[in-house]
């Protein structure tokens, strides 16, 4: 699948990966400040480093003069490194002053970026508060007495959901409440949770029991996708009662928008082959076709997203 970068995005990424002069690939020897987020064994990853001019008797007055990136990942992973580094430079921003660089903030400045690659934007920002949390020890700033709070305890503290990308339970319930995520395919796309084995979707204390914990359970499937009704608008009621025709729209709709966007990040899609009754008989295709986890994407992925969006019915045929 080709994503829809904008001419920016691609500028960034042509100018970074050619060493054009005033891009910021590379790494600071002996950095003021030095960060890393992401997982190289599963996905991207990045390690942010910078370098300040001190102020002789205030560390607070510090002022980042130079940023690098050593980015793993997609075109999107290495623009959103290059917008971080330029916004922080351009700033003129104290090691402080720079945590007011936020995901959205490298969004707009690459001119958007496409849903499923939010994460690199957020990649970013946990990048740059790690490092500042790194500066601040080097320079005996009491961030606390401060009142920062850029959530240096949560790998340490909390329990592991996702070991793909080692990303703990606080963190992801902070993510989920910054970013507003309502579904397990809007974490992944944000934070990359779920995104390679997928097994802690459905676990106990997986992502769907973080997000009834955040959230609240949902009862009312209409607040999760809205229904195709007869009149053409409505809502899916649990004691609905749909046409085949209806059925088949609402599972259509439920792959179009959750499931096949999942698949097509990793370059795989899937076909419907026929509806009966709750039955969906249906391939995968692409990339997935003849996976070995194809089983499991099935099963995990397509089957209990449509239980949780059209019918708790539904069972998946492959074919």
């Amino acid at each position: 699948m080709a994503w829809e970068y904008s001419e920016k995005t691609k500028q960034l990424f042509m100018d970074a990966v050619h060493g054009k002069p005033g891009t910021h690939l590379g790494e600071i020897e002996n950095p003021d400040g030095f960060g890393e987020h992401g997982s190289i064994a599963c996905g991207d990853a990045l390690r942010f480093t910078f370098r300040v001019k001190r102020h002789p008797t205030d560390p607070m007055k510090d002022v980042i003069v130079e940023a690098r990136y050593l980015t793993f990942g997609c075109t999107s992973a290495i623009a959103a490194s290059e917008a971080l580094c330029t916004l922080i430079e351009q700033g003129g921003y104290t090691p402080i002053e720079a945590l007011k660089v936020q995901n959205r903030d490298i969004v707009e400045f690459l001119g958007g970026l496409p849903e499923q690659k939010i994460h690199c934007s957020v990649m970013g920002a946990e990048a740059l508060e790690a490092a500042v949390f790194d500066w601040a020890r080097k320079r005996g700033v009491d961030l606390e007495r401060l009142g920062v709070d850029i959530h240096a305890d949560e790998q340490e503290e909390g329990r592991i959901v996702c070991k793909c990308f080692s990303l703990s339970e606080p963190y992801l319930k902070r993510k989920i409440k910054e970013l507003n995520l309502r579904t397990i395919p809007e974490i992944t796309n944000a934070v990359k949770a779920g995104g390679a084995c997928m097994s802690c979707h459905h676990v106990p204390g997986g992502l769907q029991d973080i997000l009834d914990q955040t959230w609240g359970k949902e009862k009312d499937r209409s607040q999760i996708m809205p229904a195709i009704s007869e009149a053409g608008e409505g809502a899916l009621t649990e004691d609905s009662s749909l046409s085949p025709y209806l059925f088949a729209k609402q599972v259509e709709r439920a792959v179009d928008e959750y499931i096949r966007p999942m698949l097509q990040r990793d370059g795989g899609d899937l076909e419907i082959i026929d509806i009966k009754n709750a039955l969906i008989y249906c391939r995968l295709a692409g990339a997935c076709a003849g996976c070995a986890g194809a089983a499991q994407t099935l099963k995990t992925i397509v089957e209990q997203t449509l239980k949780e969006v059209v019918d708790d019915r539904i069972r998946i045929i492959e074919v």
